[in-house]
């Protein structure tokens, strides 16, 4: 029998490629999810029948532990989370809940029940924000400038906490921006590309967006997800930075959308003030150097199609709707 896998967060779009990678390596996946009314399977539409479901809510520490003891994992990817940004400030709490005090809930669970069990926490390079060196790696100081980078710190914090307490096999993936097609549209990228495939159809005239200046480390996430599977098949647990290190603005991003359509950025893009952060992180750019050494890890997709890829998605998407 292969291994089995619980994923929380999987109809996310780490969950989704981190899932398709895990059928193909022989698990049994299983992915935990909150009930709701509505069906959130669209990441997953095409895989839905090879994972197994189950109901969960990492705001009930019982909830957690049924689970866990239930479908019996080998490995266990802790993904969900409040991740957008800019709601941290809107929802604080809500997000510390989910995103800081719902790792422990999960660790808690996996001590509990079988301490031999392999954990793996998705933290984030928001944690870096107000960086304190360029790059930024496993060494780096930590300065976080959002709820949300604050909430993540606790949970990877937390993670090496019950890693060196009760000698549990559990580490944390400090990716940084990782993008794709699947990404939602209230994240920039998506919001990029989703603008520019409307614009360039005609259901569009211009793309409003915040800061142009901020430079972020963008890479593929279903390059990234591999780093998360490759973390929890050493011989040892340990952290890792997982990063192109390279740097790109935003408005090299926005540039580069509007050329694959052969578009003048310029005469569409609006910079709206509504869309600035409180407190805004202008540099973000990884070392992985330590991920490539022990993982052998490498991005295999290159910033230009990433864009393109996505750009080419969005069109596809919506020109139905162009033709209406």
């Amino acid at each position: 029998m292969g291994k089995t896998a619980l994923i929380t967060g999987i109809t996310g779009q780490d969950g989704s490629y981190l899932a398709e990678l895990l059928l193909r390596e022989g698990y049994r996946v299983v992915g935990m999810t909150r009930r709701t009314s509505t069906d959130v399977h669209e990441r997953i539409g095409h895989i839905v029948d090879d994972i197994e479901f189950v109901s969960g809510d990492l705001l009930d520490q019982s909830s957690i532990t049924s689970i866990v003891a239930a479908v019996k994992p080998d490995e266990v990817y802790n993904l969900a989370a409040q991740s957008f940004v800019p709601a941290s400030w809107t929802q604080p709490v809500l997000t510390g809940e989910f995103t800081a005090l719902g790792v422990t809930r999960v660790l808690e669970a996996v001590r509990t029940v079988n301490p031999r069990i392999r954990f793996y926490q998705a933290s984030s390079s928001e944690m870096f924000g107000k960086v304190q060196a360029v790059p930024q790696n496993e060494d780096t100081p930590f300065y976080p400038r959002s709820p949300y980078g604050v909430a993540k710190l606790y949970g990877h914090w937390i993670t090496i906490n019950y890693r060196e307490s009760y000698d549990l096999y559990a580490v944390s993936g400090i990716l940084f921006n990782h993008e794709s097609s699947r990404r939602g549209k209230e994240f920039v990228t998506r919001k990029i590309t989703d603008g520019v495939a409307r614009i360039k159809l005609g259901l569009a005239s211009e793309l409003r967006l915040g800061n142009l200046e901020a430079r972020r480390d963008w890479g593929f996430a279903g390059d990234y997800v591999r780093a998360m599977w490759l973390m929890l098949q050493q011989n040892a647990p340990d952290d890792y930075v997982i990063a192109t290190g390279t740097t790109r603005s935003v408005g090299e991003f926005v540039r580069a959308a509007f050329d694959h359509v052969g578009l003048d950025w310029e005469k569409h893009v609006v910079v709206d003030p509504r869309f600035y952060r409180p407190a805004e992180v202008d540099v973000l750019v990884g070392d992985a150097g330590k991920a490539r050494a022990a993982l052998g890890w490498e991005p295999e997709t290159s910033f230009e199609q990433l864009v393109e890829t996505m750009v080419q998605a969005d069109l596809e998407r919506l020109r139905p709707f162009a033709a209406v």
